[in-house]
């Protein structure tokens, strides 16, 4: 861990709504002028789309699991980051308009579902800001978490998760609700070894339960909006974060406290709730760095 160069991991699995962290980490480094780097936790896959297709009908192996990552390269990142402010990153090509902009940037001629060349983080950046999978994950041979600063974990009541990526998957990437749901079984093995583990060493959860039945999540017509779900925030450590309960129920209409480290939101007041949060936490470890 590091004061000087602190490294921030949101960790969720995939379809549990880590983008709605991200933006809201956005939009504090937009308001408080703080130049982040972005690491994407798909860009420490293994393998490229065509080759991980093979693989995973080879060995069935799973996005979530070490056989398909390279959690020693996250690690490194993650060590070297805080201890110089730099290290070598990638980025994954989803799409087209990611191809595109990244060949214009380095000169190359790479599809989507490839990976750039390694290339370093720029010096004088303020943080590391890492969004994924595997923010805070450990195994035998390599332990991510302990070079973490603050942790972030989404975490959706799994009923809801699984039909937030059945519909996104769908609707994103034209994939079968019976295809969708045949990818959670075989993920289930690695989502239990090392996805659900992260959230024991996060500094803060933020776990949407929905307010209508989701019983049967896959055959649910669609997602539940935020109006119908509330949000528990968890903090492992309130002190150590300096949480001020009071001042967050006067700020946060219709909130209350669920237990003495947890509080609860409206759903809809999620991303507000996230800044609220996130702000000061952020803006406390700026403060921290000395420079």
């Amino acid at each position: 861990m590091s004061r000087q160069h602190p490294v921030v991991a949101v960790t969720g699995s995939s379809g549990a709504g880590t983008t709605t962290v991200k933006r809201a980490f956005e939009h504090i480094f937009l308001r408080e002028g703080i130049n982040a780097a972005v690491v994407e936790g798909d860009s420490f896959h293994r393998y490229e789309r065509a080759e991980m297709k093979v693989k995973m009908a080879e060995e069935s192996l799973s996005h979530f699991g070490p056989g398909a990552n390279r959690f020693d390269k996250l690690a490194e990142l993650f060590k070297s980051y805080g201890d110089t402010g730099t290290g070598e990153k990638r980025y994954y090509l989803h799409n087209e308009d990611e191809a595109t902009e990244h060949n214009a940037r380095l000169g190359t001629d790479k599809q989507p579902g490839e990976f750039t060349p390694w290339e370093p983080i720029p010096s004088g950046t303020d943080l590391l800001f890492y969004e994924g999978l595997h923010g805070l994950v450990k195994t035998e041979d390599s332990d991510v978490a302990e070079h973490v600063d603050l942790g972030i974990g989404v975490v959706p009541i799994v009923n809801l998760e699984w039909i937030q990526k059945i519909h996104r998957d769908n609707a994103e990437r034209g994939y079968s609700p019976e295809a969708v749901v045949d990818t959670i079984m075989r993920r289930m093995p690695d989502y239990i070894r090392h996805i659900t583990p992260q959230f024991s060493r996060t500094d803060i959860n933020f776990q949407r339960v929905s307010l209508v039945d989701t019983s049967n999540p896959f055959i649910a017509r669609d997602i539940p909006i935020p109006d119908e779900s509330l949000v528990v925030i968890r903090f492992a450590d309130p002190k150590k974060l300096d949480i001020d309960f009071p001042y967050l129920l006067a700020m946060i209409d219709n909130s209350f406290m669920s237990r003495r480290n947890s509080i609860v939101v409206p759903g809809g007041k999620m991303g507000f709730a996230m800044e609220v949060i996130l702000g000061p936490i952020i803006d406390r470890m700026m403060d921290e760095r000395g420079i």
